[in-house]
């Protein structure tokens, strides 16, 4: 352990909670301006993957996310893991 160490910790976790008050912001600013179809195309979304993945209702996310002057649309899905 070499005696700057602990300054790299700190560099770290500065960054983790720089990059986790991104997300937040961007959050908070895609669920303000967020347009009215998203949590019926959330909803349809979910219908499809569960005609092939047993998934929970929480398990599809929705997002539009401002990417300079395009609105991106974001969907996340997360899958149940493989029983091996």
């Amino acid at each position: 352990m070499g005696l700057f160490d602990f300054l790299k910790a700190k560099k770290n976790t500065a960054e983790t909670a720089k990059n986790r008050l991104q997300i937040i912001i961007a959050q908070e600013r895609t669920s303000r301006g967020a347009p009215d179809y998203l949590p019926l195309l959330r909803r349809e979304l979910l219908e499809v993957i569960k005609k092939y993945v047993n998934v929970d209702a929480e398990a599809v996310k929705v997002d539009v996310i401002k990417d300079g002057d395009n609105d991106v649309l974001d969907i996340s899905v997360a899958l149940p893991e493989a029983n091996g």
